[in-house]
């Protein structure tokens, strides 16, 4: 899709509607998004606890560029394009790893973990190895989170790391460990699976275990900023705060990432079917039990959740106009033990069912958009808000890196 194409669609766009068509399923507008975000944004790609030893990697694939991400000696997580600097040869192709060294398994030219080439045999006298390192990845760990970013010259990240380590540094990731991850395929364009997450409109109707412990009010997820919410979060921040821990809404000021703190229904410890916490033995520093929920997200590809005794990380990649991969990682306390500090079943029914219910309802909502039948239609402005949010900030930020200028929705 040329630029000029996309432009006129985003001018287009009702306020406060759905996007068009060609938004959701385009193959032309897929590599358009891939360019302007998926390829020049940061993205999370793993909690840091997840490489814990030198030598630990796991890959991912951002559109086109295979990445891999590696602990070295020095312990400092680095990343690279995970492409062999001899004939391009994809050097690991296991999701996660560990390795003393990076080595092509075609002709096994070997890299340090930093990315130096450190052997590459039989390249003649003139060969010189300090030009041929793996190219490097941007990667940065903030708060226990490791993010990447595949362009030269990635945004500013400074402000979000300070924030990260202020909210989630209680938590204590570096102290933990995947207890858990599951990895789905839901057939809808990465947009939709983003909208989704972005409202509970839908959670009554579609997550009966989620909603035990997690309201479906609009006003729970409505903040305008840290002294602008629902009475019951202004209380629940009033009271973590007086504890010394950071709960009041902070966010990017295109609303990129926002954090804040919620309270759980009916003063809910976790995300269980019991209400209860899942893992006895505590996962940070937080001051009591019912500490609510951590609310973290990251446009294009993440939102999470921290509580006082687990965390839940979720990363989507999207892999083609209707495809999107998500993957959910389950932190506990690095010594928990599983059989006695927690029942694997118990920490991770209701997210699990919420992943595949969420599945079916976007999968079914990429077959609707996909008639000749569908048009944008309305968000509620009580419900959706959320995705009114997104959307908006979508838009804005295509119609920005189109034209170098702000482009507002039409009216």
């Amino acid at each position: 899709m040329r630029d000029a194409d996309a432009l006129a669609l985003l001018l287009s766009r009702k306020k406060n509607h759905s996007l068009p068509q060609p938004f959701y399923n385009d193959p032309g507008m897929f590599q358009l998004d891939l360019e302007k975000f998926w390829y020049q944004d940061w993205l999370f790609a793993l909690p840091a606890c997840e490489i814990p030893k030198t030598g630990n990697y796991i890959t991912m694939q951002v559109g086109a560029y295979p990445v891999v991400v590696v602990r070295g000696a020095d312990g400092v997580i680095r990343a690279f394009h995970n492409t062999c600097r001899h004939r391009g040869q994809r050097i690991c192709s296991a999701i996660k790893g560990s390795a003393p060294k990076l080595v092509c398994p075609y002709h096994q030219w070997t890299y340090e973990l930093d990315g130096r080439l450190l052997y590459a045999r039989d390249m003649g006298p003139d060969f010189d190895a300090g030009k041929y390192g793996l190219k490097p990845v941007q990667c940065r760990e903030a708060g226990g989170m490791v993010f990447v970013c595949v362009s030269d010259t990635p945004p500013a990240f400074d402000a979000l790391a300070e924030k990260l380590a202020a909210y989630v540094g209680p938590h204590r990731l570096q102290d933990s460990k995947v207890a858990f991850e599951s990895t789905i395929i839901e057939k809808a364009n990465w947009k939709l699976v983003i909208e989704n997450n972005r409202e509970c409109y839908h959670c009554s109707g579609s997550h009966p275990s989620l909603c035990r412990t997690y309201s479906d009010s609009p006003t729970m997820t409505a903040m305008e900023g840290p002294d602008a919410a629902a009475p019951e979060i202004m209380a629940h921040w009033a009271r973590c705060e007086a504890s010394k821990l950071p709960s009041r809404f902070v966010n990017h000021p295109a609303m990129q990432w926002r954090l804040a703190r919620i309270p759980l229904l009916n003063n809910a410890e976790s995300f269980t079917m019991s209400t209860k916490a899942a893992v006895a033995k505590r996962m940070g520093d937080l001051p009591f039990d019912d500490a609510g929920s951590l609310l973290f997200y990251h446009y294009p590809n993440s939102w999470n959740h921290f509580l006082a005794d687990h965390a839940i990380v979720f990363r989507i990649l999207p892999l083609s106009p209707t495809e999107t991969q998500v993957t959910t990682k389950w932190l506990v306390h690095k010594d928990a033990v599983e059989g006695v500090d927690y029942d694997l079943q118990r920490l991770t029914e209701v997210w699990l069912a919420t992943n595949d219910e969420d599945r079916q309802v976007v999968e079914e909502n990429q077959y609707g958009i996909n008639s000749p039948a569908y048009e944008p239609g309305p968000y509620s402005t009580l419900q959706e808000e959320g995705v009114i949010q997104f959307i908006d900030w979508y838009c804005d930020t295509l119609g920005q890196r189109l034209t170098g200028r702000s482009i507002m929705a039409a009216e």
